[in-house]
């Protein structure tokens, strides 16, 4: 993971807007919060699919990073397969560091 994504991420944990679990990000996406999701590449197929399907739906910008350690790291918490950020200038700020998953 890119040093300064995991530092905007903690950043982002510290002012509590991080959404965390399959079930809240797909939650904070249908309901307008998610500005931006994280997803770790090492996630299952079907979790993949789940989210990036929403996020399509929904028009939020969806980024494949890291594995689900360094995900969870970032914000310091165990492993993590998707996070939400739901604030709308540290999701663009994130997200000009970042690749979109095609």
């Amino acid at each position: 993971m890119i040093p300064k994504v995991a530092q905007m991420l903690g950043l982002a944990m510290r002012a509590r807007k991080v959404v965390t679990g399959e079930e809240l990000v797909v939650g904070a996406v249908r309901s307008g919060q998610a500005k931006l999701v994280l997803l770790a590449a090492d996630a299952s197929a079907n979790t993949t699919k789940k989210v990036t399907d929403k996020c399509r739906h929904y028009g939020v910008p969806c980024y494949a990073v890291a594995d689900r350690f360094e995900l969870g790291r970032a914000i310091g918490k165990d492993s993590r397969v998707t996070l939400a950020i739901t604030d709308s200038k540290m999701a663009e700020s994130i997200q000009h560091l970042l690749t979109p998953i095609s």
